[in-house]
C-alpha cells in the first residue's frame, strides 16, 4: 500500500484519509477547498475534530456554540499562527467559507467531556527549532499540553533547500516515558506550489523503507519509523500535521546514527 495519498481534482474535498483507509487505527484527516459561500457539514461521531483554517475566512458553528468572522491568514505562507476550532466527539460542526478557504479537518478517537473551543492564534505556542540547514518555524496549535482526549495538531514552515523532521525521529514503540506511539499525516504545501519535497520513511530493519515526492495538498501517512523531509532549492515547505495514538503524549527517540546533528558539531565549521 502507497504511503502518498495524492490530491483530488477540482475543489471541494481534496483529501480524505481514514483509519480504514490508511490501514491503521486513530489519525483521521481531510483537506477542503471551499468557494465563497460554500458550507459544509459534519458528523463527529465517536471522533473528536481539530478544524484549521489553513487559509481563508470562515464562520463555524457547533451544536452549542457559534464562532463566527474566523481567519485572516489568507496563505500558510504568511507564517501566522491560524484560527482553529476543536470539536468534541457527538457533536456536529457547520463550515460556512467567508472567502476561498483551505480547511484542514484533523481527526482521531474521542472521548470525555470536552466542550467545542476555538483555538485563536494568541492561543498557539510558536517556537524556532533546529540549527544550520535544519532550522524549522513551528506552531503548535494542540499540544499535549492543552484539553484533548487524543488529537495532536502541528504546523511546521521549513525553509528552501533545508530539511526537517530531523535527524530522524520515531514515535511507533510505548516505552514508558522515552517513546509513544503515534500515526501521522502530512500535509504538504509548497510556495510556489509547483514545487515537492522528498520524505522518507523507513525502520531500524529496513521491512519498511519508503520515498516519496509529495507535491501541493499531497499527504504522506506514516504508521511507523523515522520519517525526515528535505525540502528543494527554490521552494519553501509548510505541512500540517497531525498524530494520535494509545497514549496522547509526544515522546520521541532520534536514530542514533544521525543524532549528532544536534550537537555542537554541527553546524561543522
Amino acid at each position: 500500500m502507497s504511503l502518498l495519498e495524492k490530491r483530488r481534482p477540482g475543489t471541494g474535498r481534496i483529501q480524505q484519509i481514514t483509519p480504514a483507509s490508511a490501514g491503521w487505527e486513530f489519525v483521521g484527516f481531510e483537506a477542503h477547498l471551499l468557494n465563497k459561500g460554500d458550507r459544509i457539514t459534519l458528523e463527529s461521531g465517536d471522533r473528536e475534530l481539530c478544524l484549521v483554517l489553513v487559509s481563508g475566512l470562515a464562520s463555524v458553528k457547533t451544536r452549542n456554540a457559534d464562532f463566527p468572522g474566523l481567519g485572516g491568514r489568507m496563505s500558510p505562507f504568511e507564517r501566522t499562527p491560524p484560527w482553529s476550532v476543536y470539536v468534541p466527539h457527538h457533536d456536529w460542526v457547520e463550515v460556512v467559507a467567508d472567502s476561498e478557504l483551505e480547511l484542514a479537518v484533523c481527526s482521531a478517537p474521542g472521548g470525555g467531556n470536552l466542550p467545542a473551543r476555538l483555538i485563536a492564534p494568541s492561543g498557539v505556542g510558536v517556537e524556532r527549532r533546529g540549527k544550520g540547514r535544519n532550522q524549522r518555524l513551528v506552531h503548535n496549535i494542540l499540544p499535549d499540553s492543552e484539553p484533548a482526549h487524543s488529537l495532536l495538531v502541528v504546523e511546521v514552515y521549513t525553509d528552501e533547500g533545508a530539511t526537517s523532521s530531523w535527524p530522524s525521529h520515531k514515535h511507533d514503540t510505548a516505552v514508558e516515558g522515552q517513546e509513544t506511539q503515534l500515526e501521522e499525516t502530512y500535509y504538504h504545501r509548497f510556495d510556489p506550489p509547483q514545487g515537492f519535497a522528498l520524505q522518507r520513511v523507513y525502520t531500524d530493519d529496513r521491512s519498511l523503507d519508503a520515498c516519496m515526492a509529495p507535491y501541493n495538498h499531497d499527504v504522506v501517512m506514516v504508521p511507523r519509523g523515522y520519517h525526515p523531509v528535505a525540502s528543494i532549492a527554490g521552494y519553501d515547505s509548510y505541512y500540517l500535521n497531525v498524530m494520535a495514538g494509545p497514549q496522547r503524549k509526544w515522546l520521541f527517540r532520534w536514530e542514533e546514527d544521525h543524532a549528532w546533528i544536534n550537537s555542537d558539531d554541527y553546524p561543522r565549521k
